[in-house]
C-alpha cells in the first residue's frame, strides 16, 4: 500500500513523476515511502466525446488501506493534478483525471 496505476497515452517522464509523486502521498495519507508501489500502463488509442479530436489521457489510480477521510482523499488527488503537468512534455490536449480509492478488503501483500 499505495498501489498506484497510471494509465496513459501522452508522453510521460514515468520516473521522474513516479520519484516525485511517492513523497507526496507519504505527507498528505502518512504513509511510508517504502511502501509506495507505482505501475505504468502504456495507452495505445484512447478515444475522448465524439472523437473528433486526437486528445491524449493520463488517469493516476491511487488505492490505499480504507480509513482515510474525503477531505484527505480529495487533498491528494487535487496534489496529484497539480504535479502531473510538470511531467509531461505537453499539456495541449492532454485530459488529466486522478481517483484516490480504498482497496477492498481482500487485499493481502507479502
Amino acid at each position: 500500500m499505495p498501489q498506484i496505476t497510471v494509465d496513459y497515452s501522452a508522453p510521460l517522464d514515468r520516473r521522474g513523476f513516479a520519484l516525485a509523486l511517492h513523497p507526496l502521498v507519504v505527507e498528505t495519507v502518512d504513509t511510508r515511502l517504502e511502501a509506495c508501489k507505482t505501475r505504468f500502463r502504456e495507452v495505445e488509442e484512447t478515444v475522448v466525446g465524439d472523437g473528433s479530436t486526437e486528445d491524449a489521457v493520463v488517469h493516476v489510480e491511487i488505492a490505499l488501506l480504507a480509513g482515510r477521510t474525503d477531505e484527505v482523499r480529495a487533498r491528494l488527488s487535487e496534489a496529484v493534478l497539480g504535479l502531473l503537468p510538470r511531467h509531461l512534455k505537453t499539456t495541449d490536449g492532454v485530459r488529466l483525471s486522478v481517483e484516490v480509492r480504498d482497496l477492498e478488503p481482500s487485499y493481502r501483500k507479502r
